[in-house]
């Protein structure tokens, strides 16, 4: 059905349920847990910091042990990985809107309004929860890199992928490895600057005070650490996710397994060897000088530089694990995969969910639990807000509805007749049951969200729901 907005004629709505491949919203399910529990470090408000600025370094031998394990493997390794998703969702809903017949200028209409409603989204986030919110960064990015490249061909983004990789190259990785080879890493960075967590505020006791200074920092990520990421050569990673959407990697990873496993391999070695001297330091098992250490410091840029690597890499190490499950003839573990795969579905509504459950609780203005939790404690915690919002989306899957995030975001883009269902779609129930292998038949159509495939059925079963498609 044709959807008309204010600005021009849609041709069709959101991405419908059945449209969608696995690997992309498992990959997003299973992130949100390294982000949560990455996000945990902000909110030990009262702990001893280092250097670093930003993992405590008190605490027990367990404690040690997860700050290692996180600056290895989780932190500034899991936006990048989101990144990738969102310039791949980016080309496939222009592409399944310029398949379905709309015009060019009313899909960059679209994708310029959802883009702009992700900042609105993202600040208020910042200032009522979190001021590190990611989401309005993402909008800049967006809304930028959207003008200037969705409409380009694969020569093109080539180039210019290879120029960003050249940028990372020269300005980030550059002056670490000459300081490095000059035995100097101690020119590079601050220790005795301010640690980056209290930007976060999650230290101060009057929400008032604390929501001003996280308007500041959600304003400086959103219009200051975007615009600096495009210029600094971090858009490779979205430019990287449109290629993928045009080539279908995610969706058909059989067709691609080769590049899927060198990606894999190489990308998370390269970035968990980037990230363990920095780990090492922060233990005490590397002795380095402390403005090394620090947030400006060579090992932390070392660390953010190799991030983007390890993104890529976990993004295909998902894409190879989904062509491998949905090959296997008896699957078990069919609910737990579904039910990540529901979080990935309704990633932006459980993003949010994770500050409702975080802030109140371990802020100072809150109930202030972070003054007593150690790092691991604290994972732990992580852990069970990231299961609740499984239980969540998982219950929301069977009843075949969207994330309330997600369902307000749609709202904003396409109207109020974009979430109607169907009445074959208003009821029923299925067995669990993910797609089964093989590839798709029908012509490559594109969501509005990263990871979906053209199906030409206006409603099928997802993952255990009978869910609705929009009209």
């Amino acid at each position: 059905m044709t959807i008309t907005s204010r600005e021009g004629a849609l041709r069709r709505g959101a991405v419908r349920p059945g449209e969608r491949a696995l690997a992309p919203d498992l990959a997003r399910g299973a992130m949100l847990l390294g982000i949560v529990l990455s996000n945990t470090a902000f909110h030990l408000w009262a702990a001893r910091r280092g250097p670093s600025g930003w993992q405590p370094v008190d605490g027990s031998w367990l404690d040690h042990a997860v700050q290692f394990t996180m600056i290895i493997a989780l932190d500034l390794r899991g936006y990048p990985l989101f990144a990738f998703l969102f310039g791949h969702g980016m080309m496939q809903l222009r592409l399944r809107q310029t398949a379905a017949g709309t015009e060019g200028r009313d899909v960059t209409r679209l994708l310029r309004r959802r883009s702009l409603w992700l900042i609105a989204i993202g600040l208020t986030h910042a200032v009522l929860l979190m001021a590190g919110d990611i989401i309005g960064f993402y909008g800049v990015l967006s809304l930028v890199l959207g003008a200037a490249f969705l409409r380009r061909g694969e020569r093109a983004l080539a180039w210019w992928t290879g120029i960003g990789v050249a940028l990372l190259l020269l300005l980030s990785a550059g002056p670490v490895l000459s300081a490095l080879l000059r035995g100097e890493l101690g020119s590079l960075g601050d220790a005795g600057a301010d640690p980056g967590h209290l930007a976060y505020a999650s230290g101060e006791e009057s929400w008032t005070a604390s929501a001003g200074t996280r308007l500041t920092t959600g304003l400086f990520v959103t219009f200051v650490a975007a615009p600096l990421a495009l210029v600094g050569g971090g858009y490779v990673v979205f430019l990287l996710g449109f290629s993928a959407a045009r080539r279908r990697v995610l969706e058909e990873p059989g067709r691609h397994l080769p590049l899927l496993r060198r990606t894999a391999v190489v990308g998370v070695a390269v970035g968990w060897l980037g990230a363990l001297p920095a780990a090492l330091a922060h233990v005490g098992a590397l002795d380095v000088p402390p403005d090394a250490q620090s947030e400006s410091g060579a090992l932390t840029v070392l660390r953010d530089v190799t991030g983007n690597a390890a993104g890529l890499g976990y993004v295909a190490a998902v894409a190879l694990f989904a062509h491998w499950w949905t090959g296997r003839e008896r699957r078990r573990g069919v609910v737990a995969v579904a039910a990540v795969s529901a979080v990935g579905r309704r990633s932006l509504s459980c993003y949010l969910a994770h500050s409702l459950l975080f802030a109140p609780v371990l802020a100072a203005w809150g109930l202030g639990l972070g003054e007593h939790l150690g790092s691991a404690s604290t994972a732990i915690y992580a852990t069970g807000v990231w299961l609740v919002t499984v239980v969540g989306a998982f219950t929301l899957e069977r009843t075949g509805r969207r994330g309330p995030a997600e369902a307000l975001l749609r709202r904003l883009m396409y109207g109020a007749r974009s979430g109607r269902q169907p009445a074959s779609c208003r009821s029923g129930r299925r067995r669990d049951r993910l797609p089964a292998a093989g590839p798709r038949t029908a012509p490559p159509a594109a969501p509005d969200r990263p990871g979906a495939t053209a199906h030409p059925a206006p409603c099928r079963p997802v993952n255990g729901a009978r869910a609705p498609a929009p009209p």
